[in-house]
């Protein structure tokens, strides 16, 4: 006797255009991504409402929104694919002979802090391996989510039973400015730090520094008197200046000597932490990766 199945067709491309799909909210956006037509995601798409007898995705403006089982079903799909990919990985990895891409998110801390050592190490031991690094600008829990990268680096939170977290490294705030700086000449006050005129990095507007917060359950209120989209540029616009910019000291250290270095008035702590999916959780490449990562994040904090 034969059975015949519905979900016979469904193969794990089309699983994982189902979780492309509801991630970006478009059929447009993920052939793009794809880089196929879009009635190639058409006909995935209605294999799919076939064998689950759901529409999966219905019209909302200019793009789609899922269903209710549809996003049970792409739980399941980011799961599934994540335990597949981790079965195929070879279950014992050599950094030397591995071939594949790790995608990092990151801002320019991160890069700072943890790059230059990673990257070395990363290349040297696996030399057949890609190393990609994206700008989180405020937006790296999305390029997990929508599968842009495999490991998320900063002080951000991303939840969700798919997503792993590990702690890699904790920074604070200090007050960088130029060396002939009235502030420079002594222990800075709060009174004195709220009356400097300050530099805001704000990550092109997506982000606004921890330490905002914490002077606000003090019920003070800083105004910027220059605002920028990155640190990348404090060391030529504060020199010379009035300026006064709180940056984490990790990054602040390779400024020494340059600018003058001082401790902010209050503690603010700065927990960079490490983000995965499910769909890396098992790679050997990635599991290697994350591991150098830690440690090389543990060895700058001695």
């Amino acid at each position: 006797m034969t059975i015949n199945s519905t979900l016979d067709p469904i193969d794990f491309g089309a699983l994982r255009t189902l979780v492309l799909v509801y991630d970006l909210r478009s059929f447009s956006a993920a052939a793009e991504r794809l880089d196929v037509n879009q009635s190639t995601i058409s006909y995935t798409v209605e294999r799919l409402r076939s064998a689950f007898r759901d529409s999966l995705f219905v019209r909302q403006g200019n793009g789609v929104a899922a269903t209710e089982r549809c996003a049970a079903l792409v739980q399941w799909a980011r799961e599934t694919l994540g335990e597949i990919e981790g079965l195929a990985s070879p279950t014992e990895f050599d950094p030397a002979e591995a071939k594949g891409t790790v995608t990092i998110s990151c801002n320019h801390h991160e890069r700072q802090t943890l790059f230059p050592q990673f990257s070395f190490r990363f290349r040297t031991a696996a030399p057949h391996a890609k190393l990609v690094l994206l700008d989180a600008a405020g937006h790296g829990n999305v390029h997990l989510k929508q599968n842009e990268c495999d490991i998320v680096i900063g002080p951000v939170g991303i939840v969700g039973e798919s997503f792993y977290r590990r702690h890699i490294l904790t920074d604070h705030y200090v007050c960088v400015m130029d060396r002939s700086h009235p502030l420079a000449r002594g222990r800075i006050t709060l009174s004195a730090y709220c009356k400097a005129e300050h530099v805001f990095v704000t990550h092109n507007g997506e982000w606004q520094p921890l330490y905002i917060n914490a002077l606000k359950a003090k019920g003070i209120v800083l105004e910027p008197a220059v605002t920028l989209p990155s640190h990348d540029c404090l060391e030529r616009i504060i020199p010379g200046t009035r300026l006064v910019a709180a940056i984490p000291h990790h990054l602040a250290r390779a400024m020494q000597g340059r600018l003058h270095i001082a401790p902010l008035p209050f503690r603010v702590p700065i927990s960079i932490d490490m983000y995965w999916s499910a769909r890396t959780a098992k790679s050997g490449l990635h599991k290697w990766a994350r591991g150098l990562l830690a440690e090389v994040a543990k060895e700058s904090t001695a």
